[in-house]
């Protein structure tokens, strides 16, 4: 662990804090921190900043009831800027939104980010508008039964290509089945968040159990 005396603060007494969504990964803001609020950050485990408009600590959530509960901070490799990751409690932004970062300047014709979040929120929106020709319109159509159907398909499928040990055919299958259950969980109004909170307090419970057994 780095303490905090090996931290590089500027001449200002301030050090750069990304506050990150430790669920979806994504970026929420950007803050600065000063010994005595990255000190306050560690001991409530909420983030806590220097607010440099008003010169004085920022208990982030404090009025508006959106803590960020911490997950972890790290420092980068020169010690003079901090990753903080949070489970927040409501938007990060002042306008409301989930994160300050929502206003695109540039993006790749030829490279496009994927991410299982983004997937989930298209297949919402299809859900939504059901456009012709699609073929997760045709899911949503046809409802639940006929998606529940294609899950209990593409596991087979999954089974077979697992048996056979044929990985690039498995990997296939996989996101084949990954796609369906998505598109399931879009149809329940479950979201990836919901899958990934309920792993996270698996992973606590088999923790504790393993110490029980270490003692």
């Amino acid at each position: 662990m780095v303490d905090i005396s090996e931290l590089n603060f500027d001449e200002r007494g301030l050090i750069p804090a990304i506050v990150v969504d430790a669920v979806t990964r994504r970026v929420l803001t950007l803050a600065y921190m000063s010994r005595e609020s990255l000190r306050i950050s560690m001991e409530k485990e909420l983030t806590c900043f220097w607010s440099r408009s008003r010169q004085e600590l920022w208990l982030k959530g404090e009025t508006s009831g959106n803590y960020q509960h911490i997950v972890s901070i790290t420092a980068d490799c020169d010690r003079d800027a901090l990753v903080v990751l949070v489970e927040p409690d409501g938007p990060a932004c002042h306008l409301g939104t989930e994160s300050c970062f929502s206003y695109p300047v540039f993006q790749s014709a030829e490279r496009s980010e994927f991410s299982i979040r983004g997937l989930y929120e298209l297949l919402l929106d299809r859900k939504e508008s059901l456009p012709e020709d699609s073929y997760t319109s045709y899911l949503f159509e046809k409802g639940l039964d006929k998606i529940l159907k294609k899950v209990g398909e593409e596991c087979t499928e999954v089974i077979i290509a697992g048996k056979a040990q044929d990985k690039r055919e498995t990997v296939y299958e996989i996101a084949d089945l990954a796609y369906h259950i998505l598109v399931l969980m879009a149809e329940a109004g479950i979201t990836p968040e919901d899958v990934h909170r309920e792993l996270s307090s698996r992973h606590v419970i088999d923790h504790k159990v393993k110490q029980e057994k270490m003692v």
